[in-house]
């Protein structure tokens, strides 16, 4: 497990913009079973969490149009049982950190993979995500 000083810094970087901290199973649960569209991050300590994926997911919601009615966040390697949760409710997709999952009514539509992360500029993930908001939120 990371140490918190190392963790924290990063989760505040979602959780200061909007995201819930979904540090348990059940925050989880009652999250992403809301009514709606839900965004999901499993965060991470690594190179590309902190160059694409949360600055992807940032601009992707506040440059947005339709944007998730709800918004939630979890950090691999620190809220193991709740990253435990949402990797169940991402199956069949193996687990991936990071990772960005949007579900609507509490059933997954779209994920984002690590493999489609890395590597990839922030914008080109704000791009992709955008999409999928206008496809899915109201």
């Amino acid at each position: 497990m990371y140490p918190a000083e190392i963790v924290l810094p990063m989760k505040a970087e979602l959780t200061e913009n909007g995201f819930e901290d979904m540090n348990t199973a059940t925050l989880v649960s009652d999250t992403i079973k809301q009514e709606g569209t839900t965004l999901v991050v499993i965060n991470s300590v690594c190179g590309c969490a902190a160059g694409a994926c949360r600055p992807g997911v940032l601009m992707a919601v506040n440059n947005a149009t339709k944007k998730p009615d709800h918004l939630g966040t979890s950090f691999a390697g620190f809220d193991v049982e709740a990253v435990n949760k949402v990797r169940e409710l991402l199956l069949p997709y193996p687990p991936s950190s990071p990772a960005i999952a949007l579900f609507k009514d509490g059933n997954l539509v779209s994920m984002v993979e690590r493999h489609q992360i890395e590597g990839r500029p922030a914008q080109v993930i704000a791009h992709h995500l955008i999409s999928e908001f206008e496809k899915y939120c109201n």
